[in-house]
């Protein structure tokens, strides 16, 4: 039976699945981990999801995240025109089918970031936000109930939230973002069936202490799992801290863009060091790999239990996902190898379904 040593876990596979979880070896020298599980990620490198050239670009980029540590994730979109998505939708189809896709980053779904956008739009184009259109989102959910796994929208856009309520009756994900709503409001759309917050801090209302708003909300409500981007960039690392202190349940998230395709979207893009801006300075992505966030909040303070989850679990469990990214015996062995070198956590082997991808 295949086993891996980690100083913090043995594990034992079998047939694609973790059979057994025993005491680690405080003698060795690496650690493993589940492997990443991203659920906001938009391209890398060159390649940007919502308008790669076909499912082979599509593949080649899930391998290249697979890599860097990231086994399963939800390939995001940004606003677009309404008669773009199927066609969008219907590339990341074709991905998932293709022959040889059990052994890359999987394809849990994907997330729709828009168009139903609020009073944040970050660098969402204006022209594309609406308020939400239910015949069209019927229609959408119809056609593709079995891709689209979390729709990104602001309760401003969702009168009456009958968006949320349409969603979660096909079994569709709500997360609150890119919205300057109250936090009354906030609370509203969580009891009509919202439950994630769209990286937390950036594109919504904040903490003031006056006039609280989503993101107070997304870190006392328990109903919510707040996602966020640990770059140091979007997010401060006194910032990182509050959230780390306020909430046990938080979901590191890429947002990574592909500089090198020079859009996203509909959206010209340009790297300025570690990030990604539109052309009138506008924040507009990220650049990382979920082992950037991930050694960020260790170096930060946080164990690398904890982080764990927050890097695969709690990404799963937002997303009702319970067959992968725990260590735990029925699990998909789905496991990243990790390593202590010049101060950072680096990644020594990955493993999807107990087949090794060595970066």
């Amino acid at each position: 039976m295949p086993t891996i040593i980690g100083r913090n876990a043995t594990v034992r596979y079998e047939q694609h699945t973790i059979t057994a979880v025993e005491s680690g070896d405080i003698n060795c020298d690496q650690y493993v981990v589940p492997g990443f599980v991203d659920i906001q990620v938009n391209g890398i490198d060159e390649i940007d999801f919502g308008i790669a050239r076909d499912e082979h670009a599509i593949a080649d980029a899930l391998d290249r995240m697979t890599a860097h540590g990231t086994t399963s994730c939800l390939p995001t979109v940004v606003s677009a025109k309404l008669d773009q998505y199927d066609a969008m939708l219907d590339r990341v189809r074709r991905a998932r089918e293709l022959d040889d896709a059990a052994t890359r980053c999987s394809i849990l779904g994907v997330h729709l970031e828009g168009p139903f956008l609020g009073g944040a739009p970050g660098a969402h184009p204006q022209h594309l936000i609406r308020n939400v259109e239910l015949d069209w989102l019927r229609t959408t959910l119809d056609r593709h109930a079995d891709l689209i796994k979390l729709i990104t929208l602001a309760p401003e856009a969702d009168p009456g939230f009958e968006g949320i309520k349409l969603c979660r009756e096909y079994g569709v994900f709500v997360a609150l973002g890119h919205s300057d709503c109250s936090y009354e409001t906030a609370i509203a759309a969580v009891d009509a069936g919202a439950t994630i917050a769209t990286h937390l801090y950036n594109g919504m209302s904040g903490l003031h202490h006056r006039n609280p708003g989503l993101a107070t909300a997304a870190l006392l409500d328990d109903r919510i799992t707040p996602s966020i981007i640990a770059d140091l960039h979007h997010v401060s690392a006194p910032a990182l801290r509050v959230a780390f202190a306020a909430k046990a349940r938080l979901a590191l998230i890429t947002d990574a863009v592909a500089p090198g395709a020079g859009e996203s979207g509909s959206m010209k893009i340009e790297q300025r060091g570690g990030v990604v801006f539109l052309q009138d300075g506008t924040l507009a992505g990220a650049v990382i790999h979920m082992i950037d966030a991930f050694n960020n909040c260790v170096t930060l303070g946080l164990s690398i239990e904890r982080v764990a989850k927050m890097a695969a679990t709690y990404p799963c469990d937002a997303i009702e996902v319970a067959d992968r990214g725990r260590l735990t015996p029925g699990a998909r062995a789905d496991l990243v190898t990790l390593k202590t070198q010049d101060g950072n956590l680096t990644i020594q082997q990955v493993l999807v379904q107990g087949l090794p991808c060595v970066p």
